[in-house]
């Protein structure tokens, strides 16, 4: 009896249900990769290697990781107590802190840009304020970084919230009852626990911060990142010009999500 109940709950990948999943599951699959794929199928490598051999051309390469690693600091500073108190609802009013967050995040990031114009752009009077501080939001580095912290704060605060969501509080408060201070149970309890979810958060809010193009193109023409790069030598030399540049792109921008999502996903079954 024992033996026919274990063979009934066994899975079975038996079924036209789960033969069109799976297709359905390759088809998908297929089709996320597809562009990558297609790039690296439409490559020249002598012409790669001409491309960016120019005087110059990876300049982009070099403003955008500066600008992106200025922005990730600003947003793990400046986003992580934010995510936390939103996970444990110390904040009034929660839903429209999220909501507040989720505006930048589904709002068109072209929108986003011409809305910064109004509210930190030369003439207004933010505008003012970073002027007396020999700053301008308007084709700047300084825009660059604004423009990029704008379009990937929301990843970083509402996957860093789902991280310290999973975090019992009572073992924060057990470690309370055991003397450990706010620090000390924030560093020995809460952050070991939270570390892979921030881990992956903060990856793909790199990812999101180096490939940022729709507010900064409004900003923060100049300097050019790489996106803009793509995109001028895109309008003036055609597509195959560009492939190069949006090659390097992915390079920088993807490794450091895929490693995070493969160390959070095995620190997550040691935990």
């Amino acid at each position: 009896m024992t033996g026919a109940v274990g063979r009934l709950s066994r899975p079975t990948l038996a079924g036209p249900g789960t033969a069109a999943a799976i297709l359905g599951s390759v088809i998908v699959w297929v089709a996320i990769l597809g562009p990558v794929i297609t790039l690296v199928g439409h490559l020249s490598w002598p012409a790669m290697l001409r491309a960016l051999a120019q005087p110059g051309a990876l300049q982009p390469l070099r403003v955008s990781l500066e600008a992106s690693l200025v922005a990730v600091a600003v947003i793990l500073l400046l986003g992580t107590p934010l995510a936390y108190m939103l996970a444990r609802g110390r904040l009034p009013a929660n839903r429209v802190w999220e909501a507040g967050l989720l505006l930048p995040l589904l709002t068109p990031p072209l929108v986003v840009g011409l809305l910064l114009v109004f509210m930190v752009g030369p003439a207004t009077p933010i505008g003012s304020v970073l002027a007396g501080i020999h700053l301008t939001a308007a084709d700047t580095f300084f825009a660059l970084v604004v423009a990029e912290v704008y379009e990937a704060v929301p990843y970083y605060v509402l996957g860093a919230e789902a991280a310290f969501a999973a975090v019992d509080p009572d073992l924060e408060r057990a470690a309370s009852l055991l003397g450990d201070g706010a620090p000390r149970t924030w560093r020995r309890v809460t952050l070991p626990l939270a570390a892979p979810g921030l881990a992956s958060a903060l990856a793909v809010t790199w990812a999101r911060a180096m490939g940022a193009f729709g507010a900064v193109l409004i900003i923060a023409y100049h300097p050019f990142g790489l996106p803009l790069q793509i995109w001028t030598t895109l309008q003036e030399t055609g597509l195959y010009s560009a492939l190069p540049f949006a090659l390097v792109l992915l390079v920088v921008a993807l490794p450091l999500p895929l490693a995070a999502y493969v160390w959070s996903s095995r620190a997550r079954r040691r935990l």
